[in-house]
């Protein structure tokens, strides 16, 4: 593949986008008789129940709840055990947490929220990752790495734990069974749990002006562990409470979306739910991104979603609206931008992820504001032009291109950005499918099963030979930025577990979460072979949870694994 997007290129890819596309036909039609969670998920789906499982607090409605709830997170840190204060995950957990003082309360969301102060706390907050990232880049730690299962709260993970160990190995705690849970980084991780609740929902921007309507919005965030639960694995009194939002009247408090949990993780700060690293009022706050490249260091993201999704952009970008993503991408990557027409930010070195070839509707790019280009809804054709070291940009570009394989396409691109010493931009995705990467399914096959719509997507062998996987972008990532003798910052999101959990798809869920681990396997062999948890400063969380309840954890457990 050629290393940048010429321009002869371009017009190719726009030829592709406009061409008719016929119905994909799928890799194979032949579904094994062992495919046990395929089976579960479109037999919930046909009977509109399960004894397996259901997502929301009615459990003979299998698809009762499709978006976000306010369960408490799980934290796993790996660099942090015995690393001095503020490195330390119990800096901010157990006696520490903030929920027991109601200054740090108020400090936190800029009010004391209804009925959140618990002296009993050992929950942190979301904001505190963000305080313990900022403590390692004080102290000097060389690589700070931020991992992010967007949606995967503590049963997501139970749910793939069950699947891939074939036992039930837990009823609380870290957990065994998948990578992230077992391995233990020389003695140096930790785990908690966080709250990630926003300041407030319902709140109203104007995108063009890059402003904010009505400050303080419709319902505010906090946290009532009494109804929700004292940690992740014990509900609480109340199964309404964690999903309640502006357009319920389920709780007292607001239920969080992806950009501002994001933002409270990278700017450590609480906002408004679809906010991008601005606070409540849409002042711009900087990022753990932007203080690490002020010392010094390369910066990167990336993503199994468009690279534009809420999460990546939180990395960097600023903006009233996650549905910005023009502009995102115009931050991600240096470019003048709503929020900084005249000094752009000085973009970041790597940034691989989806967004390839979805185009826009006439409603999304109402949302995008006045400078939307018509085309590709993540990230404009104009903007990858632009960067493109062949047009005297600084990113050696690598998008999805026909008939050649994208891991090969995106090696060539790494080793290439390494000898030229530029940065790297790498654009894949199913453009059918909102431009993110196949599911990879529970067994690995990729084929998913039907979900919310009775539908399920279907790839064809290009669309599984063209896209490199999470882990493979987590490897280039990481080999560009560890050039930088000054170290790096990185996160990586697994943002497919959060879709999948969208669609009520216990098959993509599972999956999702098993392709995020072998991303997250990268990291750990890298630090193992290339540096220590002395200098490496590792979190993997979530931003949020969904609202899947396990009725029978045993019938997870694929059969021949039960005998």
């Amino acid at each position: 593949m050629k290393r940048a997007i010429s321009s002869g290129l371009l017009v190719l890819i726009l030829l592709i986008i406009a061409t008719p596309v016929s119905a994909k036909k799928p890799v194979s039609t032949e579904k094994s008789n062992t495919d046990h969670i395929r089976q579960i998920q479109t037999e919930a789906i046909q009977n509109k129940k399960s004894p397996v499982a259901h997502w929301g607090f009615d459990p003979e409605n299998y698809t009762q709840w499709s978006t976000h709830s306010l369960r408490l997170i799980p934290v796993y840190t790996f660099g942090t055990r015995k690393k001095g204060k503020g490195i330390n995950l119990n800096s901010y957990a157990r006696k520490n947490s903030p929920y027991r003082n109601q200054k740090s309360l108020e400090k936190i969301y800029g009010f004391l929220p209804e009925n959140t102060l618990n002296a009993e706390a050992k929950y942190l907050d979301q904001t505190n990752l963000y305080d313990l990232q900022q403590a390692a880049l004080k102290a000097g730690k060389k690589n700070i790495i931020l991992f992010v299962f967007d949606g995967m709260d503590w049963q997501t993970t139970k749910a793939a734990a069950l699947f891939y160990t074939g036992e039930d190995n837990y009823k609380s705690g870290r957990g065994t069974g998948l990578h992230f849970q077992n391995y233990r980084a020389k003695g140096t991780s930790q785990f908690g749990y966080m709250v990630t609740a926003p300041h407030n929902d319902g709140t109203t921007v104007d995108v063009n002006q890059q402003s904010v309507i009505n400050p303080g919005g419709k319902k505010r965030g906090g946290y009532n562990a009494t109804k929700g639960g004292a940690n992740p694995w014990t509900a609480g009194n109340d199964k309404k409470y964690l999903v309640g939002s502006v357009k319920n009247n389920y709780g007292e408090h607001a239920y969080p979306d992806s950009a501002n949990t994001a933002s409270s993780m990278t700017a450590g700060i609480k906002s408004y739910n679809s906010a991008i690293n601005v606070d409540p009022t849409g002042a711009r706050v900087s990022t753990i991104a932007h203080e690490a490249q002020q010392k010094g260091y390369a910066i990167g993201v990336v993503t199994s979603v468009p690279v534009t999704h809420a999460t990546p952009a939180a990395a960097y970008a600023h903006n009233v609206s996650r549905n910005d993503y023009q502009d995102l991408a115009r931050d991600l990557l240096g470019q003048p931008s709503i929020s900084h027409p005249e000094n752009p930010l000085p973009g970041m070195d790597v940034v691989l992820g989806g967004g390839f070839g979805t185009v826009e509707t006439p409603a999304g790019a109402k949302k995008q504001g006045t400078n939307f280009r018509p085309g590709w809804r993540y990230i404009s054709e104009e903007t990858i032009k632009k960067v493109d070291v062949n047009n005297k940009g600084k990113y050696t570009v690598a998008v999805r291109t026909p008939h050649k394989e994208g891991r090969c396409g995106l090696r060539k691109a790494t080793q290439l950005a390494i000898k030229n010493k530029t940065r790297l931009l790498g654009v894949y995705g199913v453009k059918e499918y909102s431009a993110h990467l196949p599911y990879q399914t529970a067994n690995g096959d990729f084929q998913p099963a039907p979900g919310l719509k009775n539908s399920a997507e279907v790839y064809s062998k290009s669309d599984l030979k063209e896209n490199p996987t999470l882990a493979e972008m987590t490897d280039s990532a990481i080999r560009v930025l560890s050039q930088n003798k000054n170290g790096f910052w990185l996160m990586v999101e697994a943002g497919d577990v959060d879709w999948a959990n969208h669609d009520n798809n216990l098959d993509n869920t599972i999956g999702a979460v098993k392709s995020g681990d072998a991303a997250f396997k990268v990291i750990t062999d890298w630090v193992e072979k290339n540096s220590n948890w002395n200098e490496t400063v590792v979190i993997l969380t979530a931003d949020h949870g969904h609202y899947l309840h396990i009725d029978q954890p045993e019938a997870l457990i694929p059969p021949k694994k039960k005998e």
